[in-house]
């Protein structure tokens, strides 16, 4: 099986946590092949290549943004994707009820689910015990080709905005950064211009928040789409209309429980095709998105989601 570390792990640490990844498996009977790089974009390049030779599962150490790397790697393909959550936010490992920060349990749970029959290359066929077939999302620019999948949300909004300035802050650690990075954002915001069309149905306002979520939770723990499944075969689509910075603010720690969903200038709407354009008649130029955390383009882009597209080592429902 391929092996891929975080390669921006600081202090040796995404090192040490590979050697006992490495051993745990060896004990296993599982022979591994070290499949990362100095960087993200090497590191899938050699996880693209070990693909193509065969590995009969891939494992990647770190956050949500190495399950992004491996998303892209193995989606379509019925490989299967192991997790060991060690990362700052892991919001995918918690939302999928893997260990988080628990190498021996992730270790374990990847050997007794590789125990059962090898996955089937064709992604409409039943996945086999230890294995969950979940739904992965295909970005692209409208008409063209998809050129990035992601597991867990996708942010364009007031959310993406915050996201890339949490990601350049050296403190906190963990959901702290967002707090602060939107203390930040809210000195200069104004409500960004959006069309949304879902399966069809389009929306066009002015906006402040605005997620398609294949998972409950991203940012450290924020639960934007409380209800979403990443199983069930639809996206949830997160809205809050134009808010002012003092209602944003009231509405941003509810964020953390999806209680702001109830909130009257929130609506979840549901579907399997998403387009996202800026409208600059209605607000602002929106953010560049984000998708589990990595920074992907600016808008215009559709997202489509592809049922059972992403096979995961984990305790499947019941277990």
């Amino acid at each position: 099986m391929g092996l891929v570390v975080n390669p921006s792990a600081g202090k040796g640490r995404g090192q040490r946590v590979a050697r006992q990844v490495r051993a745990g498996l060896a004990a296993a009977g599982l022979d591994t092949l070290d499949l990362s790089g100095p960087d993200l974009d090497v590191a899938t390049s050699r996880a693209r290549v070990g693909l193509s030779r065969g590995i009969d599962a891939l494992v990647v150490v770190g956050g949500d943004g190495m399950v992004h790397l491996g998303v892209n790697v193995v989606a379509g393909t019925g490989v299967p994707l192991g997790i060991v959550a060690v990362g700052s936010g892991n919001d995918v490992a918690r939302d999928l009820a893997l260990p988080v920060h628990d190498v021996g349990a992730s270790v374990a749970l990847i050997r007794e689910a590789l125990d059962g029959p090898a996955a089937a290359p064709d992604d409409a066929a039943p996945a086999p015990a230890g294995i969950r077939a979940l739904d992965a999302v295909a970005v692209s620019r409208p008409g063209e080709p998809a050129e990035h999948w992601y597991m867990a949300v996708l942010s364009c909004g007031i959310d993406a905005a915050v996201n890339d300035r949490a990601n350049k802050l050296a403190w906190p650690a963990g959901a702290g950064r967002y707090v602060r990075a939107l203390t930040t954002e809210l000195s200069a915001f104004e409500p960004f211009g959006y069309r949304v069309t879902m399966d069809g149905e389009v929306w066009e306002g002015n906006g402040t928040l605005v997620a398609v979520a294949n998972t409950r939770s991203f940012g450290g723990g924020m639960r934007i789409a409380p209800d979403a499944e990443p199983d069930d075969g639809l996206l949830d689509v997160v809205i809050a209309d134009g808010l002012s910075r003092t209602a944003l603010l009231r509405l941003f720690p509810r964020l953390y429980n999806g209680t702001h969903v109830s909130h009257p200038a929130v609506q979840v709407r549901r579907a399997r095709s998403v387009l996202l354009e800026p409208l600059v008649s209605h607000g602002a130029l929106p953010p560049v998105a984000f998708a589990d955390g990595e920074r992907l383009d600016a808008l215009p882009l559709q997202c489509d989601l592809h049922p059972g597209a992403v096979r995961v080592l984990a305790r499947t429902l019941g277990s």
